[in-house]
């Protein structure tokens, strides 16, 4: 975000993700990075609205102390203290070069003394961190091996009365209108459904019941928000350096997954060519983001 990751959310290639075991090689971060950003420039009204959202849930107990889990880019770290304005965030992730370019961005922004950043894993627990009003998890639980023990973990840091605020996604967005490579119809779909089979194996949380894991968790959830996302022309040119970012984390992680006349017809649309998304003006940016806003209970039970 997205969907993280943190931001509202971002596409999944197996690799992609805020807070994950695998960050591959520097140009991968690299491009991972830029997606991330896109992403949330591309749907920055969505995340104000699921703030908005975790705002409201908060009401006037005040939220000072926020932890951003699996936070990138800082997408979810910025938009928190904005929303927040009295508040602190510790933006955790297991990627040095991103807690340090969101250190550095921080800095740029004036907001260096509100922000500290805490490089572990988000299914390893929160050690030394308690009392916190809000933990903000976008599109990066689904990465950690075991949910149950990361939420318990997750409830350990919340004072009693704080908020979890989980935000996924269904996978990558669509970009492709219908007979967008003439040869091959049907392409996006075979190969969200290959991605799917892929992440069925390397990410088996992703589209998980959360709000089943949340309330297992002892936590009490008082908001399930399901929200589907369209953008269409006349789009910034943003959106399709977004598109060709993610068909080509796509393409890369279905490499010997699909078939080669799709990988084939993949390449087309980013090639540089006429067909390339880059240089489209019929895509249609759609994607479906979820929220779960859960409270530890105020007994501290």
């Amino acid at each position: 975000m997205t969907p993280s990751t943190s931001h509202s959310g971002a596409p999944h290639a197996h690799h992609h993700g805020h807070d994950h075991h695998d960050h591959g090689t520097p140009d991968q971060q690299d491009g991972l990075a830029e997606v991330l950003d896109l992403d949330a420039e591309l749907f920055a009204p969505y995340l104000t609205s699921v703030t908005a959202r975790v705002a409201d849930a908060a009401g006037d107990g005040g939220v000072t102390q926020v932890v951003d889990l699996g936070a990138g880019t800082g997408t979810g770290t910025f938009a928190l203290l904005e929303r927040f304005p009295g508040s602190r965030v510790t933006a955790v992730d297991s990627a040095p070069d991103m807690l340090a370019r969101l250190a550095g961005s921080a800095r740029a922004k004036g907001l260096g003394d509100r922000v500290r950043t805490l490089e572990t894993d988000a299914g390893t627990g929160l050690a030394g961190i308690e009392g916190v009003d809000l933990v903000w998890a976008s599109a990066s639980l689904h990465h950690v091996d075991d949910p149950a023990a990361a939420l318990a973990g997750v409830r350990a840091a919340l004072r009693p009365g704080g908020l979890l605020a989980v935000a996924e996604m269904d996978g990558m967005p669509h970009f492709l209108p219908d007979g967008a490579v003439a040869e091959r119809p049907g392409l996006e779909a075979r190969c969200r459904e290959a991605l799917s089979a892929l992440h069925a194996e390397r990410l088996p949380h992703l589209g998980a019941d959360w709000g089943t894991l949340l309330t297992g968790a002892g936590l009490t959830v008082e908001q399930e928000h399901t929200e589907h996302l369209e953008l269409r022309a006349p789009l910034p040119a943003s959106a399709g350096q977004y598109a060709h970012l993610v068909l080509s984390r796509i393409r890369d992680a279905l490499d010997g997954r699909a078939d080669p006349a799709d990988l084939a017809a993949l390449g087309t649309l980013l090639d540089g060519g006429p067909q390339d998304v880059r240089h489209r003006d019929d895509l249609v940016v759609r994607s479906t983001r979820q929220l779960w806003v859960a409270r530890r209970p105020a007994d501290g039970s």
